[in-house]
């Protein structure tokens, strides 16, 4: 059997509903064409998870949700709990976007409380971690990202941690002004975590999808998806853009 790749998006604030419908509509299209190994996810913004999944629900493109919190209920103005997301029928939820430690103040305690949470509610929780450029510049990418790794995953069960998805994302690598990574960076990185999850967990640490996420575009992602340790990516811009991830899956649904 071929190896499964996961390709997905996190739209952020970027489509209003008209854009989210016609998106996932060509996107379903697209879908068709791709053969069974490629797993599509798009994460849609909340006011419009409803309306996308049920373009797709009868497809295999799985459905996420940006955040949410641990509580199932609670006086938490403005926030979203499993037990909401869950009657909306998606299928992940994305945890600890660099944006949300930055601009929210989250941190790697409260992101372990939502993973846990979500684990609980059978959501899949993508957890996304990365290290800075001044982490970097020190020489202290490993020691951010073992520790992000091993508080984000703090109690989760050998059983459950095959559930969870890791998104590498270095901050200094996304955005608008990213800079996009060496492969070689990248493969060294996604060796040293998948080390990690293997002393973390044993031989099933090799079952945990390791995603990378950094400026991945149409110049640069046949090299990222070719290391060994890189199970799928995480788009930005290049897959907001359905002329740009259209040329990127075909050629990935070629070549897998």
């Amino acid at each position: 059997m071929d190896k499964q790749i996961w390709i997905g998006t996190n739209w952020k604030m970027t489509k209003d509903l008209e854009e989210s419908i016609s998106y996932s509509k060509a996107l379903l299209n697209l879908n068709r064409k791709l053969k069974e190994n490629i797993q599509l996810f798009i994460i849609p913004s909340y006011p419009f998870i409803s309306q996308v999944k049920e373009l797709v629900k009868e497809s295999t493109i799985k459905v996420g949700a940006q955040n949410m919190h641990w509580e199932d209920v609670g006086a938490y103005t403005g926030e979203v709990s499993p037990k909401m997301l869950k009657d909306l029928h998606i299928d992940l939820v994305e945890l600890g976007h660099s944006e949300r430690r930055q601009y929210y103040n989250e941190n790697d305690i409260d992101i372990n409380k939502k993973v846990k949470s979500a684990l609980r509610h059978n959501i899949k929780p993508l957890v996304c971690i990365g290290e800075n450029l001044e982490e970097k510049s020190f020489g202290l990418s490993k020691e951010v990202l073992s520790s992000q790794l091993k508080v984000c995953l703090s109690e989760v069960s050998i059983d459950d941690i095959s559930k969870v998805i890791i998104a590498y994302e270095p901050v200094w690598a996304i955005g608008e002004n990213g800079i996009p990574a060496d492969e070689d960076y990248v493969d060294m990185v996604h060796n040293y975590l998948r080390d990690q999850l293997i002393n973390m967990y044993g031989e099933i640490g090799n079952q945990v999808t390791l995603l990378y996420g950094g400026s991945v575009n149409t110049d640069n992602y046949l090299k990222y998806i070719e290391l060994a340790n890189i199970d799928g990516l995480f788009i930005g811009r290049a897959a907001w853009d359905m002329e740009s991830f259209e040329e990127i899956l075909l050629t990935l649904n070629d070549k897998f």
